[in-house]
Formats: C-alpha cells, sequence, structure tokens
C-alpha cells in the first residue's frame, strides 16, 4: 500500500510473509498464492506491498538462478504485489517447533551473514517496482549478547562486515540505479538492545546505507520514549531505513496472581519473548517469559511489557494489555511530521500462530481475514496522520 506524505513523497506500507514461514522458493510462491494475494483481494486494492522473507535456501536458488528471479518478479506483478522491503533478520528455520536463539545466528561475526545480506540485496535491487528506486532490508543487531558482548575481536569483525556490505551496496546502486539500505533492528537480549545501543556502533561504521530499523514492539519492551528515542538518532545522523509495526505485551500490575495467570498463557516452547521491567535501578529483564511469571527472576512492583507482537487491533484482555499507545507515538514522530523520517512501514505478525489456542487463526481464511483488518487498521493511522492512500 503507498501513500502520499504532506511533503510529496511516497510511504509504503507492507506486512512481513515470516507470518507464512517458507526455507524454499516453491513455499515463497505458495504463500504469494495462498495469503499475500487474498489479503489484497479482501482490501479491495489493485497493489499490496509485502515485506518478503527469503530464507537462504530460497535466496541461493534465486541467486544461482536468473531465469528463477525473473519469473518470481513476474509472478508478484501478475498476483498485484509489490516489494520494496525484505525481512533479512531470520536465516533459516524460521517455523521451525523451537526457533528461540537460533534465530540469531548466523551473526555479523559470521561469513554467512555477510554473504546471506548481500545476496538479500541483490535480489531486491531486481525485485523492487520500476518506479522504485530504494529498497531496505532490516537484519539483527550485530549478535546475541552472550558470547559477543565485551569481545573486542566480535566488534570489530561486525564492524568491517558492515564496512564491506555498504562498499558492495554502493557498488550494486552503481551498477543498477537502485539504492539498497540496511537496517540494524535493536532487540532485547542482542548486543544492540535500544536505539540507543545502535548509535555507537552505526556511527563506527559511517556509511549511510546502513542505519536502523526501528520495531514499536521491540522499542516499547525496552521502556523506551519514542521522542527521546527518535531524537537522539536524528543528533547522532543515523538514519532510520524502515520501521516495524507492532505493539508489545503490557502488564501492569505482575504482582497480582491473576496477572501472572494471564501472562503465563502467552508463554509458549517456539520463540523468545524477553521480558522486561523498568525499575529506579534500571532496566531488568529475562530472556523469556517463563523465566519472569515463574518465580522471583524479575522485581514486581513496576509493570511488565513482554517482546510478544500481539495483534494491533485486538488487544489481550483484561487484566493485560498491549502497547499499542507506543506505536501510535512513534508512529506521529515517523511519519507525522513535515517530511517522514522513514518511507518504509511494515507489520509484524509472525507471533499470531504462537498466540494462546483460543485467539490464533485456524485457517488460512481466518488469518487473510485478520491480516486485512490489521492493514486497515495501520492505514487508519497513516490517513489521521494526514498521509493520502494511492490507488
Amino acid at each position: 500500500m503507498r501513500f502520499r506524505h504532506p511533503d510529496g513523497s511516497t510511504v509504503h506500507l507492507a506486512y512481513c510473509t515470516n507470518v507464512h514461514p517458507a526455507e524454499t522458493l516453491d513455499g515463497v510462491r505458495a504463500q504469494l498464492r495462498d495469503h499475500c494475494e487474498p489479503v489484497r483481494r479482501r482490501l479491495g486494492r489493485d497493489r499490496l506491498g509485502i515485506g518478503l522473507w527469503l530464507a537462504r535456501d530460497a535466496a541461493r536458488t534465486l541467486i544461482n538462478d536468473p531465469a528463477e528471479l525473473r519469473a518470481l518478479r513476474s509472478e508478484l506483478d501478475s498476483r498485484g504485489l509489490e516489494v520494496v522491503t525484505l525481512n533479512g533478520f531470520p536465516y533459516e528455520g524460521f517455523g521451525a517447533d523451537e526457533v528461540k536463539y537460533r534465530v540469531y545466528r548466523p551473526d555479523w561475526t559470521e561469513p554467512d551473514r555477510l554473504a546471506h545480506t548481500t545476496d538479500l540485496a541483490r535480489l531486491l535491487a531486481a525485485l523492487l517496482p520500476d518506479d522504485a528506486t530504494e529498497g531496505t532490508i532490516s537484519t539483527l543487531p550485530l549478535a546475541w549478547r552472550t558470547p559477543y558482548d565485551g569481545d573486542a575481536e566480535a566488534a570489530r569483525t561486525a564492524r568491517s562486515a558492515l564496512t564491506t556490505l555498504a562498499q558492495r551496496l554502493d557498488a550494486l546502486a552503481e551498477m543498477t540505479g537502485k539504492s539498497i539500505r540496511i537496517g540494524l533492528e535493536p532487540e532485547p537480549g542482542c548486543t544492540v538492545e535500544t536505539t540507543a545501543d545502535a548509535i555507537a556502533p552505526l556511527t563506527d561504521v559511517g556509511h549511510d546505507r546502513i542505519g536502523i530499523c526501528v520495531d514499536t514492539c521491540h522499542l516499547a519492551t525496552s521502556f523506551e520514549d519514542p521522542a527521546t528515542a527518535l531524537d537522539a538518532l536524528a543528533a547522532a545522523g543515523v538514519r532510520i531505513v524502515k520501521s516495524q509495526l507492532s505493539a508489545a505485551l503490557h502488564a501492569e500490575d505482575p504482582h497480582l496472581p491473576e496477572v501472572r495467570t494471564a501472562l503465563a498463557a502467552f508463554a509458549e516452547p517456539r520463540f523468545l519473548h524477553q521480558t522486561r521491567t523498568s525499575t529506579a535501578a534500571g532496566l531488568r529483564g529475562t530472556d523469556d517469559l517463563d523465566e519472569a511469571v515463574a518465580g522471583r527472576a524479575l522485581p514486581d512492583s513496576t509493570p511488565w511489557r513482554a517482546h510478544f507482537h500481539v495483534p494491533l487491533h485486538a488487544p489481550p484482555a483484561p487484566p493485560l494489555t498491549s502497547t499499542l499507545p507506543v506505536l501510535r507515538d512513534t508512529l506521529a514522530r515517523l511519519v507525522g511530521g513535515p517530511a517522514p523520517l522513514t518511507r518504509h512501514l511494515e507489520v509484524e505478525t509472525y507471533t499470531w500462530q504462537a498466540l494462546p489456542a483460543e485467539l490464533r487463526p485456524r485457517t488460512r481464511t481466518q488469518l487473510a481475514d485478520r491480516i486485512a483488518v490489521l492493514l486497515t487498521l495501520a492505514r487508519d493511522l497513516l490517513v489521521d496522520l494526514g498521509l493520502k492512500e494511492l490507488p
């Protein structure tokens, strides 16, 4: 979906296809047929943006066979779908029964991460719509904090890899006329957990093509204030290449037994749900939600937030809620001003299949319906900020 900002620029809105995990190119094609095109039809749009996720095997197939890449581009066009952004965070295995810490490998100290992200940039340059010259890719924020933190050699290796990537992106732009930018996506538990953590490594790399992806669920989970965070990025000259729109799980009174019981329903075996609380002594946290609800790992005199991308249009029932207000405040700062701070927005929906059983979409039809409702809500938020939806 495209929108005209009051300054005349185009803002793109997409939803991320990692909610329909597929490791192969055939699986990606099935996503387009069985999910993405039906969502577009429900919205009554001629064109729908998708934030495509290409696992390693799918990406390598496309890189090694230009005919397959041309065929994918043609299929996107024929189904009324367009791609200006990719989710390059998960590498492979995102549809496994247990993902947890595996999603952070390979990290930016490992050659496979650079190779895969280079492949994604080349593919995105070929998949961009004819009238688009800019593409973006979100990626993991360097590494999970252990054993990376405090390792000077690991930091140098990651910085070198990002510098090499920036050089490759420059060459790609010169060759294709397409500008591809990469955004580190701060996430709780990672070396770059907050937007503040991103400033030093990104200024060290010092290249306009390497910036940040602001995920509003992660921002909220770490109790970051949107205005403070975005102002600090601007002051440091860090570019916001894209933003992922989602809400975290919020528990105002985690000391109450009924709140613990409600939170426990969201603890599940597939993904990590890092949990945080903001205290007078600073941010405290656990790597997963079950660690928090099971005992005394976290202080419970202040609210808790968990990294669980809850549906924007359907917040959890009391006594829980979501951080939708943080998303609203962030979005107003991102695109509600005289010029947009980013032009690529992507809604996250992958944890819908990890919701408590009674809340999950049970069929493809239900999932498509709910994604369409979510995109309608996001569209309304943008229109309320003064953007005009384009055909």
